[in-house]
């Protein structure tokens, strides 16, 4: 069934106070309106993992050309070659083929030093201190770093690279963001290191893209043109970044929420990468995804017609209780391993998911080593006021 006008069963992305705790409402959805329509904003939404899933695997009939974001949809804008979250397959298939290149296991593996030199950085002058941020004293400086030592930005640029791409996701609290009105950021910002890098080659991705040939959708063989390489940098810089930051901010507050399960991970830290696992479906950085509907589709005897727009809430999806028995709505480190939607599945499948979970493992690894109990100051975190992401921008801490 879809929603009637006159239910109290309802989801609005932009609605500041929803989001501050959607999963009541989540459960609701699943449970009591499987196929959602907002008519305020006119999108249709799934709720359930299977649903979602099917939806993720199925870009024919849900694609992602004209965008994965509600509002860019809606807009219908001009979206620049080489953005890959918002193609489709076949062009989709030649340009993420040119960047999994850039994140092979071998190449993330090779990461771990440098990742934990990181962390120890950020992390070693707090000792003493009292307190700790999770985000702006970790999560906001680690993966800046790595991700500028890739694309190879220097660090005296870094912040303000990685605030720019985090602007680009920003929004004004219970507003859409700026990207539906203005455009898609097109990388300018990176043109003079790419420029430099081009006449000073390296081992990082930038030198790698400038170089490689590949054959596009056409046969043609050619190398990147360089707008398209400028949206590359644009969407690994922003990429990189978000993920890893909220993960780190959900870490520390979900563990701080369950302490029993915190000295389980400070005892036994082979259980890191499954609390990691626990911790993307419990608090999965990107609540959801949408999709222009090519064809009719029906769910659950209604029709949801061609042209549409399709949200799929996979923040819901990763608490089904029918992925995630008995009780998806619980944190347990110990649940039996099930696969959950945090990166999505698919064509869509996060490239940098590998990249992501090394950095959550080292990162708590090395938190738990240094402050192996904490208490999070809720009065003084902020969530971040976005529709596309779900995380902290400051999630403080006092060590105990």
């Amino acid at each position: 069934m879809t929603v009637s006008a006159n239910s109290d069963v309802h989801f609005d992305p932009y609605d500041v106070e929803l989001n501050a705790d959607p999963y009541p409402m989540f459960r609701r959805l699943r449970e009591e309106v499987p196929l959602y329509y907002n008519s305020e904003h006119d999108f249709y939404l799934l709720s359930r993992y299977a649903d979602v899933h099917g939806a993720l695997t199925d870009p024919t009939t849900f694609s992602s050309a004209r965008g994965a974001i509600l509002e860019l949809i809606r807009a219908n804008i001009d979206i620049p070659p080489g953005v890959l979250i918002f193609e489709d397959p076949p062009v989709h298939t030649v340009h993420r083929k040119l960047l999994a290149r850039m994140f092979t296991p071998r190449k993330v593996f090779e990461l771990e030093p440098k990742i934990r030199e990181f962390c120890a950085r950020s992390l070693d002058p707090l000792i003493g201190a009292g307190e700790f941020d999770f985000v702006a004293d970790l999560g906001a400086q680690m993966p800046m770093r790595v991700i500028g030592m890739l694309i190879g930005i220097p660090e005296s640029d870094q912040v303000a690279i990685r605030e720019h791409a985090n602007a680009q996701m920003r929004t004004e609290a219970g507003k859409p963001m700026k990207a539906a009105e203005e455009g898609i950021d097109t990388g300018e910002i990176f043109a003079d290191y790419i420029d430099w890098r081009a006449k000073h080659p390296s081992d990082d991705i930038v030198t790698e893209l400038l170089n490689v040939e590949f054959e596009d959708e056409t046969g043609t063989t050619r190398k990147l043109t360089r707008a398209e390489l400028l949206t590359y940098v644009n969407v690994v810089a922003g990429a990189g970044n978000e993920t890893t930051t909220r993960l780190i901010g959900w870490a520390g507050k979900v563990l701080a929420e369950h302490p029993d399960q915190r000295r389980q991970l400070v005892e036994d830290n082979s259980l890191i990468p499954r609390a990691i696992e626990e911790l993307l479906r419990f608090e999965p950085p990107g609540p959801h995804a949408s999709r222009y509907v090519t064809r009719d589709v029906e769910y659950y005897g209604q029709t949801v017609p061609a042209g549409s727009v399709m949200m799929l809430l996979l923040a819901s999806a990763c608490r089904d209780d029918r992925q995630f028995p008995p009780n998806g709505d619980v944190f347990d480190i110990n649940r039996e391993a099930h696969p959950h939607l945090a990166f999505g599945i698919g064509t869509h499948f996060c490239l940098g998911s590998s990249l992501a979970r090394l950095e959550g493992r080292i990162a708590l690894e090395e938190i738990l080593k240094r402050f192996p109990e904490w208490d999070v100051d809720l009065t003084r975190a902020t969530l971040s006021p976005t529709s596309t992401v779900r995380g902290w921008d400051a999630m403080p801490a006092i060590i105990r």
